[in-house]
């Protein structure tokens, strides 16, 4: 078994999925314990300056092996996995030599990974692929991410005859909650720029993100007996299913897809006296991004007049931006990744991300920070999976961007 893979295997076990309703930081307490864990093997390998702050944030250091000038290059991967599936007790399954039909899954749950759904599999007939036992999450997102880190900062502190410059390794909970890098210190870290670990399928090199932001809608009904309803009462559920039908339908994620831009309602709950709406907004575009908000307001405020003023209460918070903007006057960092990536027999795929990174924020923090691929696939959900080989690839690009920036 490869190094990337034992660690990934180990990583996933541990329950780290984060709470988006926590007031917490982190957000769930079962993130330490893999941040504790990662601070621990980062020493046992090595680095310096190995520390974990009171947020969380576990960093440390590589030296360089050259005299030569060279940039101070971060990578990142976060802990936590995505509350919008279980991530307690993971079952990763090894599929060897994968030969191109179904993967069941789970038989007595007659869950099943197929290619008729999805189509990805089969670039990778004859490989072997990690996946979940279909009851949870795999954890790819970013365990994946964790486990290249390593294993590259690993490989490289063993070998000090490979040049490269000073490294600085940084691993952060709550990313799926987008609160991930809120209390990072940029200055202390002191990389020049860095990389997240973060990405879908190999070959992806990602420097543009949506545009986010959260939306809670609250409605305030009047409940009575039904009996004696007429001209009384005010019924919130249907209130907040006429505001959702104010939107509009296409602009949905389930029909969009590249630079389009959605509304996406992931909650809601309620009866008669009061309900409850949760929504995300992305989009790519700066001014569409700011219209789609603005339009979500313009509803609330048509209901409000119709059925009073304070009936329906929308909440709005922008979560991170496009980090594209903070990139593109930095070329050389997209190159260098470019060139790993093509020394490697890699193609890289420019592609804008259908979500967001720590490196979203982290770019407007002053620290530019494009994304790498980390390989996996069907994030956030059962049917989830990683090939091994895109491990193993992620680590060699990883090393390679060191080596290459040190060489100028």
């Amino acid at each position: 078994m490869s190094e990337v893979l034992d660690r990934f295997l180990r990583y996933v076990k541990m329950d780290t999925e984060s709470d988006r309703d926590s007031q917490t930081y982190p957000s769930s307490a079962k993130q330490l314990d893999l941040l504790r864990l990662l601070a621990e093997e980062l020493r046992q390998i090595g680095l310096s300056d190995v520390k974990m702050d009171q947020y969380g944030y576990v960093t440390a250091t590589l030296d360089a092996t050259t005299s030569a000038p060279a940039p101070v290059i971060g990578f990142l991967a976060h802990v936590d996995t995505s509350p919008d599936f279980s991530g307690k007790d993971v079952r990763p399954q090894l599929v060897e030599n994968y030969d191109g039909g179904d993967i069941i899954l789970n038989a007595a749950e007659q869950i099943v990974l197929s290619p008729q759904r999805f189509p990805d599999l089969l670039k990778y007939r004859g490989e072997n692929l990690v996946t979940s036992d279909g009851t949870t999450l795999l954890g790819a997102d970013d365990k994946a991410g964790i486990a290249e880190i390593m294993t590259a900062v690993a490989h490289l502190a063993a070998h000090p005859e490979i040049p490269h410059g000073k490294i600085r390794v940084a691993f952060t909970p709550d990313e799926e909650v987008g609160a991930g890098v809120e209390h990072f210190d940029v200055p202390a870290f002191g990389a020049d720029f860095a990389y997240t670990v973060d990405g879908g399928e190999i070959g992806e090199l990602e420097v543009e993100t949506f545009n986010a932001a959260s939306a809670k809608l609250q409605v305030r009904g009047r409940n009575v007996h039904p009996g004696t309803a007429k001209g009384i009462m005010l019924n919130a559920l249907l209130i907040a299913m006429e505001y959702n039908a104010l939107l509009p339908v296409f602009d949905r994620p389930e029909y969009t897809e590249k630079t389009e831009g959605f509304f996406h309602l992931f909650h809601a709950s309620g009866g008669v006296e009061s309900a409850e709406m949760e929504y995300i907004i992305r989009d790519h575009d700066e001014q569409r991004f700011q219209n789609r908000k603005a339009l979500m307001q313009s509803a609330a405020d048509y209901l409000n007049r119709k059925y009073g003023e304070t009936v329906v209460e929308l909440t709005v918070k922008d979560q991170y931006y496009n980090m594209k903007k903070m990139i593109d006057p930095y070329p050389q960092i997209l190159a260098v990744a470019r060139a790993a990536y093509e020394a490697l027999g890699i193609e890289p795929r420019v592609v804008p991300v259908r979500g967001g990174t720590d490196g979203s924020r982290l770019s407007y923090m002053g620290l530019p920070t494009p994304n790498l691929f980390a390989g996996g696939h069907n994030m956030h959900g059962r049917y989830e999976f990683v090939p091994v080989s895109s491990l193993e690839k992620a680590v060699q690009v990883i090393m390679k961007i060191c080596e290459l920036a040190a060489a100028g």
